[in-house]
């Protein structure tokens, strides 16, 4: 039913927990199943002085697509800049875990939409 990297993720979680004094944090769910993340980023500046993603973690209350996909999202875009990782979507992210049930690709929707709040929160804040 699920990938071996799906299991990896969520058996092996490498982003969970939270970031003291994160710039930026996202935070959804989806009430008809129950899933919750949110994610919390820490900005830097590269040698270009472009911003990216200098830390990610995540805390994920749901089921293995949901942690799973939470955990693979922040592996791929940490060390983005920020416009890169606003490229992400589900789609890549149902992709880097070798695919997921139909019923729970909401969960991959979730982990980008998280990201995306997280990014705005922290635009929100800078200004």
């Amino acid at each position: 039913m699920y990938s071996g990297k799906v299991m990896e993720h969520f058996k092996n979680p490498k982003f969970t927990g939270d970031i003291k004094n994160a710039d930026g944090t996202g935070k959804v769910g989806n009430p008809v199943c129950g899933d919750v993340m949110e994610i919390y980023i820490k900005v830097g500046k590269n040698k270009e002085g472009k911003e990216f993603l200098e830390d990610v973690k995540v805390k994920t209350f749901g089921c293995v697509s949901a942690i799973a996909s939470s955990d693979v999202l922040c592996e791929m875009v940490r060390g983005k800049t920020l416009d890169e990782a606003l490229k992400v979507t589900n789609k890549n992210v149902v992709n880097e875990l070798g695919g997921l049930p139909p019923a729970k690709i909401h969960c991959s929707v979730l982990a980008a939409d998280a990201l995306k709040k997280a990014i705005e929160d922290y635009r929100k804040n800078k200004k």
